[in-house]
């Protein structure tokens, strides 16, 4: 079912690191080989054996509209015909950037960059430009990225500075780096107890990378007023949910503001894009405005413009589209939750417009020490082994979200809680 796969992943690891070029596709977290993709299709990959799959994944996030969006694959084409990069201005970015500003009340500038890592590195560096403090505040179990100062985890003590999660990351690099623990509001403030030099504070206000975790809303009210009350600023990360849980992303659904936003994803509809955002003042502090430099010559690649550009006014100009891929989302969890539920098995599941993510454990977890301490990881990768085999492409982590396009109907939901009856009998 996979000689194909296998084989090519044997070849690749002789010339790639771990033969991916991003770790979690390397299957490590649930074990065997990932399967090696040839196309997608709609709802759908097919992969180099010919294996068929329903995908969850949607390349993590950005495939609102699924794979081969006929009016995003048009756009692409075109504006490719015309040349790839110019690394000079072209009007798709201006186009592309009032079309983000126009459905954000507390942003006036955008920023594009190439990818989720440079946007939150950017923001923190304005952040620390505008505040002229050093020290950024991040969670743990929250991803921004592979940036030095943002590879750390929490020391022994109740809220420390962080040290680095991985080698070749100077603990100079992450000195300035306290980590706190997601939805504990006592833990936020003695990180501002233990500082006075607070730049920043940078969430995920809907986070992703610990397995689909909301904050709640009196956590980030508390974030809000913590920096508010110390001359910080808040960064909301929605290089996952911006568009995603939303039209307006995280932040049109939640009370709390943030200062600065960074975009990623779907802004590109699948391209590679990032961007940052705020309001007029704290951008008047970028250069060439100001003095907080940040630059790259592929930054608003006139593909991904275009990409993103058709992709967001697609979205704009039918914004019902949120209610029925929310109410897919529910079908899904709750449908896996029922078979769960019948089968003895211990199930938790939850879901935000089209994002929604499920945990083998009794309990709902609130942050990452629980999702690590009380969830079950062996059955996950039984189960996603399983699903994979019946033809549904679950994210291969407990700790990644899932996502539901467009082009996936209710039959193929249905379909894929079917088939996890039948994995679950066994698990």
């Amino acid at each position: 079912m996979f000689d194909k796969s296998i084989k090519a992943y044997e070849e690749a690891c002789k010339v790639i690191p771990g033969g991916v070029d991003s770790p979690v596709r390397a299957f490590k977290s649930v074990g065997g080989t990932p399967p090696f993709i040839d196309r997608g299709e709609g709802a759908y990959l097919f992969d180099i054996d010919g294996n068929k799959y329903l995908d969850f994944v949607q390349s993590w996030g950005p495939l609102i509209f699924g794979h081969c969006d006929r009016d995003i694959e048009n756009a692409v084409i075109e504006t490719a015909k015309k040349g790839l990069s110019f690394g000079a201005p072209t009007l798709l970015e201006t186009q592309l950037a009032s079309e983000i500003v126009e459905m954000y009340e507390n942003i006036d500038k955008v920023r594009f960059v190439s990818s989720g890592t440079e946007a939150t590195m950017s923001a923190i560096r304005l952040a620390r430009g505008v505040t002229g403090k050093n020290d950024i505040l991040k969670f743990e179990g929250c991803y921004h990225g592979h940036s030095d100062s943002l590879l750390v985890h929490a020391g022994s003590g109740l809220a420390t500075f962080g040290t680095p999660s991985s080698p070749g990351v100077p603990v100079d690099l992450t000195k300035h780096t306290l980590v706190c623990e997601y939805n504990n509001i006592e833990n936020l403030k003695k990180c501002f107890e233990d500082s006075s030099d607070i730049a920043c504070i940078i969430i995920e206000p809907i986070a992703g990378n610990m397995g689909f975790v909301p904050a709640s809303d009196e956590f980030l009210a508390a974030c809000r007023e913590l920096c508010d009350a110390n001359g910080a600023l808040l960064i909301f990360d929605e290089v996952m949910t911006g568009f995603r849980a939303s039209l307006k992303g995280a932040s049109g659904i939640l009370k709390t503001k943030a200062d600065i936003i960074t975009f990623g994803k779907v802004i590109g509809a699948g391209m590679p894009v990032g961007a940052f955002a705020s309001n007029k003042e704290i951008m008047g502090h970028l250069s060439p405005d100001g003095a907080v430099y940040q630059a790259g010559t592929l930054s608003g690649n006139p593909v991904a413009m275009a990409a993103g550009l058709v992709s967001l006014r697609k979205l704009k100009a039918n914004p019902e589209v949120y209610d029925e891929l929310n109410a897919k989302a529910l079908r899904l969890i709750n449908g896996l939750k029922e078979v769960a539920s019948s089968n003895n098995i211990g199930l938790q599941a939850d879901a935000r417009g089209s994002m929604f993510g499920f945990f083998f454990a009794d309990k709902m977890p609130t942050n990452f020490k629980e999702v690590s301490s009380f969830c079950d990881f062996k059955r996950f990768a039984t189960f996603h082994h399983e699903m994979l085999k019946r033809g549904f492409y679950f994210a291969c982590s407990q700790y990644e979200a899932g996502f539901i396009c467009t082009k996936i109907t209710n039959d193929d939901i249905d379909a894929c809680i079917s088939a996890a009856n039948e994995v679950m009998k066994n698990l």
